[in-house]
Order: C-alpha cells, then sequence, then structure tokens
C-alpha cells in the first residue's frame, strides 16, 4: 500500500512539473503571437495554416526564450542554438505551407528572425526598467509595506 502511495504522490509530482515547465509566459505568447501575426500578413496564410502557424511559432519561440535565458550573454551560443530551432520550423512549416508560401518565407527568413530578436529585445529591456522602477523586496514572506504611525509626538502629548 505505501508503495503504490508513494508512486502515485511521484507521479503526480512528475506531472504537475511538466506541466509548470511547459506553461508559457505571456512575454512568450506575446513574442509568438507578434511573429505570427506578421508571419500569417505577409504570406497570405488562411485560417487553418494562421493556427497551425501560431502553434509552431509558440513552440519555437519558448524554446528560443529558454536558450537566450538559459545562456544570456553569450550570443555566439544563442545563435548557434537559436538557428537550429529555426530549422525545426522550417521543417514543420514545409507541411502547412503551400510552395509558393515556403518559398516566400524561405527568401525572408532571416528578416523573421530579426523581426523576433528585436522584439524579444525590445520586451527584456521593458521587463528591466519596470524592475528597477518598481523592485520586489528580496525576502517578502508575504509582507507588505504600509506607512506607519507618527512617532513624532511625545510621551507628554499622547497622555493630554
Amino acid at each position: 500500500m505505501k508503495k503504490i502511495l508513494a508512486t502515485a504522490a511521484l507521479a503526480t509530482g512528475v506531472a504537475l512539473g511538466v506541466q509548470a515547465q511547459t506553461k508559457k509566459s505571456p512575454v512568450v505568447q506575446q513574442r509568438a503571437e507578434r511573429l505570427s501575426n506578421q508571419m500569417a500578413r505577409e504570406l497570405r496564410l488562411n485560417n487553418y495554416q494562421t493556427t497551425r502557424l501560431r502553434a509552431i511559432n509558440e513552440d519555437k519561440v519558448a524554446k528560443m526564450a529558454a536558450i537566450e535565458t538559459r545562456n544570456a550573454g553569450n550570443i555566439r551560443v544563442i545563435d548557434e542554438q537559436c538557428q537550429g530551432v529555426c530549422q525545426e520550423r522550417d521543417r514543420e512549416l514545409r507541411t502547412v505551407l503551400t510552395t509558393d508560401q515556403y518559398s516566400n518565407y524561405f527568401s525572408n527568413r532571416s528578416a523573421y528572425y530579426k523581426y523576433d530578436k528585436d522584439y524579444a529585445a525590445q520586451a527584456s529591456d521593458i521587463m528591466l526598467v519596470k524592475s528597477v522602477q518598481n523592485p520586489l523586496p528580496a525576502s517578502a514572506k508575504g509582507a507588505t509595506i504600509s506607512q506607519t504611525r507618527d512617532d513624532s509626538k511625545t510621551t507628554a502629548d499622547r497622555t493630554r
């Protein structure tokens, strides 16, 4: 019985961990949405193609964001690994796009990559500014900051 409970607890923990890792941040979702909108507009995609493109871009942008976070500051490694993710996107888009659309995508691929990278840099700059303007306490543990009482009055003033 204990083994069954332990196995169930482990399976639940693993499932929750995987679910937490696969959740996409709002920044990643916005980044993927922006890129998808640009590509759908320029490539003149139909609804089915746009839906598939959005799913592909959300997955690939999440992978690229993870690469950027993991290798922060090492631009060469980021570019190499992101190019691998872009090649995955190429293979997946080949099955979604028509020959003409894929040809247009392939010839503009570097522009889409730059479009995405520029937005990612802008978004990270905005997040940095917000974190400097509104810093979180190092260890709040649920504490809040509020106005304290005025202790400028003397004891004699309080007893009157």
